[in-house]
């Protein structure tokens, strides 16, 4: 069995860390907390944790914070995780196991983040982030924020899930941390390019979004899955700025760099939707319901491969009269959302139309 060594960054996250601590600290042989300047009681409650507490001064650069964070590593291998995140019963299980089955020549291992969860509990939106690092490899952070740990080696895709569950977050933070390097002179990589337009687009700036989501493409340096949804976020901003022909030129552009995929495919069926070319918008939702995703791909979000294609086609086919067929889709969109109340509703319209059918026949 190989040890861990659990090591964070927090700041005033009182009403969280207990939470992900608690969830973890049987699975991990130290627990390491960098504060990088709590003003409430944060401290106290991991001090009920471990007594492993390390100051850093923040200097507005996270890599700076986790580096030092893996630092105080002691262990064979480094867990990290944030304070919002938490390991739910059935993945503490799987730790325990990966932890007992791991060889020490795995040098990194992936789990799915599972981001977001729609109101029945299930995963709307998930990526894979290396989590587990053998610390005599000494990768390291990279980025001043929304930063990446460089992992090389052999690497391990494993079937743990962390799941982010925050209550609160700072919406300022990020993009002000973009602003001061902008305001520095200092030049945005690729990645970093992509990430503060994702800021501006947040903050509703879809202009200068735009300009930076353009500047990202034309570079031609970024990694394809970041393209990809560079496209997707311009087609975004465009759509906010009442602009449908560059809205469909961007969704388009997401060609260049893979097949369509099943979110492309619904974000077409939407235009043609808002149009009433309902054939057309048709075609492309059940597109999205063909395509087979791909096993491990980076980013899911699966409301494009389960319910929404079919309750778009609901809508799509009871405008074309052809309610047994509008029905049918509604009832697929049911088994995933089985208490949704637009799908609920949308049941009890046609079981009063289809009876009415039956009741003439």
């Amino acid at each position: 069995m190989v040890s861990i060594s659990l090591c964070m960054i927090v700041k005033n996250e009182k009403d969280v860390i207990g939470r992900c601590l608690a969830s973890v600290k049987d699975l991990v042989d130290e627990i390491n907390i960098v504060d990088t300047g709590s003003t409430d009681n944060t401290k106290e409650i991991v001090n009920q944790f471990t007594d492993r507490i390390f100051d850093f001064e923040w200097i507005h650069h996270f890599a700076a914070a986790r580096n030092f964070s893996f630092q105080q590593a002691t262990k064979e291998y480094i867990l990290w995780l944030d304070a919002d995140d938490v390991l739910l019963k059935e993945d503490q299980e799987k730790l325990k196991a990966l932890k007992d089955s791991l060889t020490s020549d795995i040098d990194a291992v992936s789990m799915n983040y599972h981001l977001s969860f729609d109101h029945e509990g299930n995963v709307i939106s998930l990526l894979r982030r290396n989590r587990l690092v053998k610390r005599e490899k000494q990768f390291q952070w990279i980025g001043a924020v929304h930063e990446y740990l460089e992992v090389g080696g052999k690497l391990l895709d494993s079937d743990v899930a962390v799941s982010h569950l925050p209550l609160s977050h700072d919406h300022t933070r990020n993009i002000n941390i973009y602003k001061r390097l902008v305001e520095s002179g200092e030049p945005l990589s690729p990645r970093d390019t992509f990430y503060y337009a994702n800021e501006l687009f947040d903050h509703g700036q879809f202009d200068d979004a735009i300009f930076y989501y353009e500047t990202f493409l034309t570079s031609k340096l970024g990694w394809i899955e970041d393209n990809i949804r560079a496209c997707y976020k311009l087609a975004d901003c465009y759509s906010n700025l009442n602009d449908p022909e560059n809205n469909l030129s961007s969704i388009l552009r997401s060609f260049e760099y893979d097949i369509p995929r099943a979110e492309a495919c619904c974000r077409l069926g939407f235009y043609f939707m808002q149009q009433s070319k309902n054939y057309e918008a048709i075609f492309w939702y059940e597109q999205a319901l063909v395509i087979k995703q791909k096993t491990n791909v980076p980013f899911q979000n699966k409301p494009f491969t389960t319910w929404l294609p079919h309750l778009q086609l609901c809508v799509l086919f009871d405008r074309l009269q052809q309610f047994e067929l509008a029905n049918t889709h509604n009832e697929l969109a049911r088994t995933f959302l089985p208490n949704d109340e637009k799908i609920l509703h949308n049941k009890a319209y046609f079981d009063r139309i289809l009876n009415k059918g039956n009741e003439k026949s």
